[in-house]
């Protein structure tokens, strides 16, 4: 399960987050790209924007849910 206290600084404000067990698979990205990004110098994913619609939070959802290493966290907020 993500932890938030580990959770990167490059994370937009609000609910989900990417925190440091990211492995930079790429499902996240490829789920929902237009709320996840990769940092080229870290290699790894975060949260470019918080969803804004039912089908944004849908594919958030879907990928938090697919992470291969529980990295994609949902501070309930």
């Amino acid at each position: 399960m993500a932890d938030i206290d580990n959770k990167y600084e490059d994370n937009a404000k609000g609910k989900y987050y990417v925190d440091e067990e990211c492995i930079d698979c790429d499902l996240c990205r490829e789920t929902a790209p237009d709320c996840f990004n990769r940092n080229d110098d870290g290699g790894y994913s975060f949260v470019t924007k918080q969803p804004g619609t039912e089908s944004e939070e849908e594919l958030c959802r879907e990928a938090m849910e697919g992470c291969p290493v529980e990295a994609i966290g949902d501070d309930g907020g």
